[in-house]
């Protein structure tokens, strides 16, 4: 992962407290997307999602912290299941409680939180900044789960041009 963020002063003052805590570095230690980590992946989400929120002005803090925040959860959502509904469903009302207990958040955050599965789940996220992280997550996963077939490809383009371009 690259670590652009870490070279975002205002970026990191959003977020900084919140990466001290165990509970979000624990995060470091359960598989997202195949070839990520889940702390990589909500750190991924977290610091495109302020990004964007910056461009579109929106509410830059809420979306680096709730997107940090939003898949604070400890199990593997492959094997574990829920008798209240699908991981989709669970694990965003999960990640909110937990985050409730780290910091507090305010009615966006929440709503960035429990609405980021929006498209696997029907409720409407309320807020442009909640979309925002919605639609960072579903193309951060994308990304981390495609990244070996990305760089097979990447790497048989560029030998493919090379070899044209030397001829």
């Amino acid at each position: 992962m690259k670590i652009v963020w870490q070279e975002d002063p205002e970026y990191v003052s959003y977020v900084e407290d919140l990466l001290e805590t165990q509970e979000v570095q624990k995060l470091g230690e359960f598989v997202q997307h195949r070839h990520s980590t889940r702390l990589e992946h909500s750190i991924s989400v977290s610091y495109n999602s302020y990004k964007l929120a910056k461009r579109f002005n929106g509410d830059a803090k809420a979306c680096a912290r709730a997107g940090l925040l939003h898949d604070l959860f400890y199990y593997d959502w492959r094997t574990t299941k829920f008798d209240e509904g699908t991981h989709a469903y669970v694990h965003p009302r999960i990640a909110c409680k937990n985050a409730e207990k780290l910091t507090e958040l305010n009615d966006m955050e929440k709503d960035i939180i429990v609405k980021h599965m929006f498209g696997a789940t029907i409720a409407p996220p309320r807020y442009k900044e909640s979309y925002i992280v919605t639609m960072v997550d579903k193309y951060c996963a994308v990304k981390e789960a495609s990244l070996p077939m990305s760089e097979r490809i990447k790497h048989r383009w560029n030998t493919t041009f090379r070899k044209k371009q030397s001829a």
